[in-house]
């Protein structure tokens, strides 16, 4: 063998050793993505769990928030000016040729009105050093532009991961490396009385620590059914004494330790400011939903297939529902197919623990259901005709299979092929844009009464001029979204709704 065939055997077995090392990092990357590795310990917590450094005597807030402060940041999210149309008939301006559309349009059925653009601000906290971040769907949702400053002063422009309107959970992302970070700590541990602080950014201020104690234990105060507009919603809320106002909104609740335990979430106030009452989303709810956005981009949720009665029902609706007394949460119903269906559950049992954890109320069973994802195998106990029963049963998603579900944008949900309108077509029909609908594939387009050529020219009232305002005005749709728009030769304004999600 030549020198020359030596050295390309060495060349080509060091090049192979480089990208091999190269490209094993990147997978072991990918694969730790916003995991917290257990025993690491972040900066910010340096000599926090030494001994000497624990707090003895009276309580001492200093440490724990001196810890924590780094790594709750302030999220500040635009959303830009929006043109809505009136949704009226369109009919045609004879004036146009001579003066434009515009100076006669209001007259004909055209009028459109501008939204302004809209500025808010929230908390976040960040829960990994490559700088996952984890808030509020309600301080993200429909936001255009989502900065993130930390408490340096540094600044960053933030992307959606992916949210759960369910849990008012959303995660999202800023680049970089080494970022301070909040210790996961176990909600489960929390007591009543217990001190805890809540930091955040509360009335545009810089980051403020509070304090306060756990008044409360999975509460549910209906705020993330937003009047039933979301549908399963999970609330088991850690309730406290803390000061929270506007603002404050997925920022960080913490015990002593300096341990995470809750996002805060919501205030019970008649003014929308702190009146002595504030709401955080336990810690063990949020690391699921966290984990599971950024593996799969959506919640796998699990159920155990009943409808239960709610802890607040009168006694006038006990006696019509036929509810009797009892420990426990009442099931009202069992439907076919469900997971406690094939686990012999039936009407009027007491549901009394979910793998071994007692549960009095229908929030504390959600809680402990939420941690799990459909295919995993849990013991529920009841009770009937008082007779102590456990069994074990499969959780299923919604669909009523184990299936893992994933997230698809709207677009592929609406199932359909889109282009711009070409300048022609929209000249002669009076538009100023829109988008086309070229072909319509299976999806929830095909479940509507929308036909293909359809030109779309507003989405749920926000004027759509091409496929950039198209996707931007979809962004964040949840439930029915409505589509107006025009068939080409034709006067009318047409409305369809389409049902994109189930929330």
């Amino acid at each position: 063998m030549t020198v020359k065939n030596i050295l390309a055997v060495i060349g080509i077995s060091a090049a192979t050793a480089i990208g091999s090392v190269w490209g094993y990092g990147k997978y072991i990357q990918y694969q730790t993505a916003g995991i917290q590795q257990p025993g690491k310990v972040p900066v910010n917590y340096a000599g926090f769990f030494n001994n000497s450094n624990a707090p003895v005597g009276p309580v001492d807030f200093t440490q724990a928030a001196t810890a924590a402060t780094p790594a709750v940041v302030h999220i500040k999210t635009k959303t830009k000016a929006k043109q809505v149309s009136n949704n009226l008939p369109r009919r045609s301006n004879p004036f146009g040729d001579f003066f434009g559309d515009d100076m006669f349009g209001d007259l004909f059925g055209n009028q459109q009105r501008i939204i302004p653009e809209q500025r808010a601000s929230g908390s976040g906290v960040l829960i990994s050093e490559d700088g996952y971040i984890v808030t509020n769907n309600h301080v993200v949702e429909g936001a255009d532009e989502i900065n993130v400053t930390l408490p340096n002063r540094k600044s960053y422009k933030a992307t959606v991961i992916g949210t759960d309107p369910s849990s008012d959970i959303a995660v999202i992302k800023i680049d970089g490396h080494n970022f301070p970070y909040l210790v996961y700590g176990n909600s489960d541990d929390t007591k009543v009385g217990q001190w805890v602080l809540a930091i955040g950014y509360p009335l545009n201020l810089d980051v403020t620590v509070s304090a306060g104690i756990i008044s409360a234990k999975s509460r549910s105060i209906g705020i993330n059914s937003r009047d039933g507009a979301v549908k399963n919603a999970v609330e088991s809320f850690i309730q406290t004494d803390a000061a929270v106002n506007p603002g404050n909104s997925g920022g960080a609740l913490i015990n002593t330790n300096g341990e995470l335990i809750g996002i805060n979430s919501a205030i019970a106030s008649g003014t929308g400011y702190y009146a002595g009452v504030s709401y955080a989303i336990p810690v063990n709810i949020t690391k699921k939903v966290v984990a599971d956005i950024i593996k799969y981009g959506t919640v796998q949720r699990a159920y155990i297939g009943i409808s239960y009665a709610n802890g607040d029902l009168t006694d006038e609706q006990k006696k019509q529902e036929g509810i009797k007394d009892g420990d426990g949460v009442y099931v009202l119903e069992v439907p076919d197919g469900g997971a406690a269906k094939i686990a012999g559950i039936k009407k009027g049992d007491f549901i009394t623990k979910v793998n071994g954890i007692k549960v009095a109320t229908g929030p504390e069973m959600v809680e402990q259901v939420s941690r799990y994802k459909p295919g995993d195998k849990i013991t529920i106990t009841y009770t009937r005709d008082g007779k102590e029963n456990t069994v074990e049963l499969t959780l299923k998603n919604k669909a009523g299979n184990v299936d893992i579900v994933k997230n698809k944008n709207i677009i592929e949900k609406l199932g359909a092929e889109f282009d711009n309108v070409d300048g022609k077509t929209a000249k002669t029909n009076e538009i100023s844009g829109g988008v086309v609908i070229k072909k319509i594939n299976d999806g929830a387009l095909k479940q509507s009464r929308i036909q293909e050529g359809f030109i779309i020219t507003a989405v749920n009232g926000t004027s759509i001029k091409n496929l950039d305002d198209f996707k931007s005005a979809l962004a964040n749709v949840q439930g029915t979204v409505y589509l107006d728009g025009i068939y080409p030769g034709y006067t009318e304004t047409y409305r369809y709704p389409v049902k994109v999600s189930e929330d």
